[in-house]
């Protein structure tokens, strides 16, 4: 058949990289519970911290494709993931903002490196009747990883610094994939961009369990001799409606990221939190769910995508998210949202310490600045608080007496009726199974190569 298990095998290490970036994907839902109490992190301290992994997606996703060419489908996944393994050594050691954003970027920089060489390794490596099988294999990965993140998230809720351990855990995989990448051999597409024909033909015999490869090798070199002939201008001409094409493709795309499918996956802990889910274990437990859902939802838009149609999975799957989502809506504009929990978890050590303004302090000046203060002293502190830092300070005190506050309602804290909440929690599931369906890799990526 042409896919021995070498090939297969290869495929599966590659693939790890989707395992490690669905994992990066959904951590940081549970980490952040953590981190921003440690922390004392406001609102947008909090959304730089998740949102440094997309800048350094960002800039990876525009010097990935040159690098990928320039170095390798193969040197480059092992570069992301040593640098994978570096951005999250470097945030163990320290609680610190900068620090952590600066692992981030690292990481970001990686996960979108490996997406982008672990595809085209795999697509380059695999006999074309087997192509989208082990290419899908690289997703189904990742959402696997999503829900692995999930499960980690809960494991390590109760944990002092439990978030270290979150992000510690990918450093081991990621290492064993370095080092298994390297024994594997390049792709022999690149080694014929290379001008390498006679290493590409080796490769290829191997891959395939076949002692003539003769009739592929030449099917590449004319796939390559044909891309040469076109541009990148040549994708914004009119001629073969390729203006239109890309326009489709671009407000496809487009709607694949503003549909808030990456919000639920950064923010599904704290989302759940701030509707009922009152501890940190309980939030996380209760996003597991949706790395639970995200993987079963994603077999079927695998599985059945080439006989239902991608066309078919996208319209069903955007019209029940345009339901859930409405659902969802309409059942929080009927209940308290603990916007302040949100924005703010502080022990009481974070209440006396902190300064109006975005002013962090790590764990360890924490203990040492707190340990230090009199009782006095921290009441004189309070005193000269502005008018509504001490309103939030009232009710995180009374937060935590267990008591409610009576000068402000909308401060109060109030029980939400279990009904919406786990109402609330199901809209989120079907929205994240529709999405997986309708807008997920398998339909989108799938209706995106069919344009072209």
């Amino acid at each position: 058949s042409g896919c021995g298990t070498f090939t297969c095998l290869s495929s599966a290490i590659a693939a790890i990289s989707g395992l490690l970036m669905g994992y990066e994907l959904g951590l940081i839902s549970g980490a952040l519970l953590q981190i921003s109490s440690i922390l004392a992190l406001s609102c947008k301290e909090q959304e730089i911290i998740v949102s440094s992994l997309l800048f350094g997606a960002l800039f990876a996703s525009l010097t990935g494709g040159f690098l990928i060419d320039r170095f390798g489908r193969r040197l480059s996944i092992i570069i992301a993931s040593s640098l994978l393994v570096l951005g999250s050594l470097i945030l163990l050691p320290y609680e610190s903002y900068e620090i952590l954003i600066l692992g981030r970027i690292a990481i970001g920089i990686s996960i979108s490196l490996s997406s982008i060489a672990t595809c085209v390794y795999i697509a380059e490596i695999a006999p074309q009747h087997r192509r989208g099988l082990l290419v899908s294999l690289n997703e189904l990965m990742i959402v696997t990883g999503i829900l692995c993140a999930y499960i980690s998230n809960y494991a390590f809720a109760s944990l002092s610094h439990g978030w270290k351990y979150m992000f510690g855990l990918v450093i081991p995989l990621g290492a064993l994939q370095a080092i298994a990448m390297y024994f594997l051999p390049p792709s022999p597409r690149f080694l014929i961009m290379k001008n390498n024909n006679e290493a590409a033909r080796k490769v290829l015999e191997r891959l395939r369990g076949a002692s003539d490869a003769t009739k592929e090798l030449t099917v590449i070199k004319s796939s390559l001799k044909d891309e040469h002939q076109y541009s990148f201008l040549d994708l914004f001409h009119s001629k073969n409606n390729m203006r239109a094409r890309i326009l489709v493709g671009l407000t496809l795309v487009f709607f694949v990221q503003t549909t808030g499918q990456p919000n639920i996956l950064f923010y599904a802990s704290t989302v759940l939190k701030s509707v009922g889910f009152q501890s940190n274990e309980a939030a996380s437990l209760a996003s597991t769910g949706v790395g639970v859902v995200k993987v079963v939802s994603t077999v079927p838009a695998m599985v059945f995508v080439d006989q239902v149609g991608s066309k078919t999975f996208l319209c069903i799957g955007s019209s029940v998210m345009a339901v859930s989502l409405f659902t969802l809506g309409l059942v929080n504009h009927n209940i308290h949202v603990n916007f302040t929990n949100v924005c703010r978890s502080q022990s009481p050590e974070d209440f006396f310490l902190q300064r109006p303004g975005n002013f962090t302090v790590t764990n360890g000046s924490l203990k040492d600045l707190f340990a230090s203060m009199a009782s006095t002293e921290r009441l004189s502190f309070d005193a000269q608080r502005s008018s509504d830092v001490a309103r939030t300070g009232e009710l995180n005190r009374t937060t935590l007496a267990g008591g409610k506050s009576t000068t402000e309602s909308h401060v109060e804290s109030e029980e939400v009726p279990v009904v919406l909440k786990w109402l609330s929690l199901a809209s989120l599931l079907v929205f994240v199974a529709a999405f997986s369906i309708g807008l997920g890799p398998k339909p989108s990526f799938l209706i995106l190569s069919e344009l072209f």
